[in-house]
């Protein structure tokens, strides 16, 4: 009878060693086996819930929502800097299946700052772009790339406002040229300015104003030409 009873022990323990090694719940830090290290919720043997992760390889580091094994909520993304051995901030903000998605801010390495939109990694949407030089832009975001709507504030005062399509200036515009006191509206093609119009606007506030002022467009339809000009431009490059 001892040995039956023994022989069921020994056919359950298999299963009652799979199951605690099953993760679920709260753990302390678990080891993987090339050195990563995670310390949080799990749920069916994934990571869910609060936790962080360290990439052993890279030292980086994140602190924040899992679902599924995946980042997914918010959260923040850190590397480590090898020279000082302190961490940076890189990412702030929503995450979706691993990647940066919904509402984040990002840091980089020229200092330059993104606030805004993300879709699968990529800025898409609208969002806010403060570069290094002093440049900023506002507007809309495709693929990491200026895309629809948008304005951008040059660091020596310009600014231009219109459409902007794969990063460039393409279609309808304004651009203000602050130095000067002028204003051109008109029509871009991947960055080039096309056909348009230029009036003096601010002139008399302008730290270097051309000599002369424009003399005002005496056209009954300023836009008609343009207009016209324009269809001209895309039937010869058509």
């Amino acid at each position: 009878m001892q040995s039956v009873t023994s022989e069921l022990k020994n056919l359950h323990l298999p299963a009652l060693w799979d199951k605690k090694a099953q993760k679920c719940g709260l753990r302390h830090t678990v080891f993987s086996a090339n050195g990563d290290k995670y310390t949080g919720e799990w749920k069916d043997n994934l990571k869910h819930g609060k936790g962080t992760q360290v990439w052993k390889r890279t030292g980086s580091i994140y602190s924040g929502d899992w679902k599924c094994g995946k980042r997914d909520g918010l959260g923040s993304y850190s590397i480590l800097l090898p020279e000082t051995k302190q961490y940076e901030k890189k990412y702030c903000g929503q995450w979706k299946h691993g990647q940066k998605h919904g509402q984040g801010k990002y840091f980089y390495r020229d200092s330059s700052v993104y606030e805004g939109d993300w879709s699968e990694g990529r800025r898409s949407g609208w969002g806010r772009m403060y570069y290094a030089n002093g440049d900023f832009y506002e507007g809309q975001w495709l693929k990491d790339q200026k895309h629809g709507q948008g304005m951008i504030q040059y660091a020596n005062g310009n600014w231009y406002e219109g459409s902007w399509k794969d990063g460039k200036k393409n279609g309808n515009g304004k651009f203000y040229y602050l130095d000067t006191g002028q204003l051109y509206e008109g029509y871009w093609v991947n960055g080039t300015a096309k056909c348009g119009t230029l009036s003096d606007c601010g002139r008399d506030h302008a730290p270097r104003p051309t000599k002369y002022s424009l003399p005002q467009v005496q056209l009954a339809d300023m836009h008609l030409v343009l207009r016209e000009a324009l269809s001209l431009h895309c039937n010869h490059n058509g």
